[in-house]
């Protein structure tokens, strides 16, 4: 059965370069479409979409060792083979245990076991732009990435659900597992960059990625003024493969006073940001339209 909604995803090389602040306002703009944010590491869309909860659920996303006092000899041959330093004869630390259960497999009385390990926590929500898909991973947690893909389940039932027909998905930064769980089959990737240096090779990474996954890919360059050449060569490399830039934002400390009312920044302002921002939701849309 074909899918009845279209999925954007908004990712970033690096952090900081303003794709939360772009989806903010991209979720203004859509109305009613179904939100995510997948940046579960450090997720930070709720402070400007003010949600009000509906639904919490635990997450348990990996195994621990634990042990059966009753059974156990301490001998000692579990804390010799664990190569994560995760056990003693007295003791699991469950935040060093990566659950890969050798311990259990060489404990000669049959005296530990795994067990799922709560490491997080996962939100639905309503917010006046539309339902709201979330999650918290607890500090120093694993599994991150089947994380983001609870995140995404629960935001396509809510659009399958509602008839909605968009979901705008709000990745993490760099290229590791969040990041491919985070756009795996949607029909869009909305790259945000900076011109600096490490904007422009973090750039190159996640467009690599997108392309390894053969999605389309546009781009939006954030903060453009504040270098000229190296927004001259993001431009460069959008051009020679085939990526459209959607806008070349300026610099304006508006920005940030309106993160610091929690409003999306089409909300709070009409000046040359937020219409970049107009102009590069009609170009997504456009490219959603002819299929990238």
């Amino acid at each position: 059965m074909a899918t009845q909604f279209q999925q954007i995803a908004v990712v970033s090389g690096k952090g900081g370069t303003g794709k939360t602040t772009l989806l903010a306002s991209w979720a203004t703009l859509a109305r009613e479409a179904v939100l995510a944010d997948c940046d579960v590491d450090a997720a930070n869309l709720h402070l400007l979409l003010r949600p009000e909860l509906q639904e919490a659920q635990d997450f348990y996303g990996a195994n621990v060792a634990v042990r059966d006092p009753a059974l156990c000899n301490r001998c000692g041959e579990c804390e010799r083979r664990c190569r994560f330093a995760a056990i003693s004869t007295t003791e699991v630390d469950a935040l060093a245990c990566e659950g890969c259960g050798l311990c259990v497999l060489v404990c000669p009385r049959d005296a530990l076991r795994l067990e799922p390990a709560l490491t997080g926590r996962y939100f639905l929500s309503q917010t006046p732009y539309g339902p709201f898909s979330h999650a918290r991973l607890y500090p120093g947690a694993e599994s991150s990435g089947r994380l983001v893909t609870v995140v995404r389940k629960q935001a396509e039932d809510l659009a399958l659900a509602r008839g909605t027909r968009l979901i705008l998905l709000d990745g993490p930064p760099g290229v590791g597992c969040t990041a491919v769980a985070s756009i795996t089959e949607v029909n869009l990737v909305i790259a945000v960059t900076e011109p600096t240096l490490s904007g422009i090779h973090d750039m190159e990474r996640v467009v690599a990625l997108a392309r390894g996954f053969r999605l389309p890919v546009a781009a939006v360059i954030n903060k453009a003024d504040i270098n000229l050449r190296n927004a001259a060569r993001i431009e460069k490399f959008c051009r020679a493969g085939g990526i459209p830039v959607l806008a070349r934002l300026p610099f304006d400390p508006i920005v940030t006073k309106s993160i610091s009312a929690c409003t999306p920044l089409v909300e709070y302002d009409d000046g040359p940001v937020s219409q970049g921002l107009r102009r590069a939701w009609q170009g997504a849309l456009k490219l959603l339209a002819t299929g990238g």
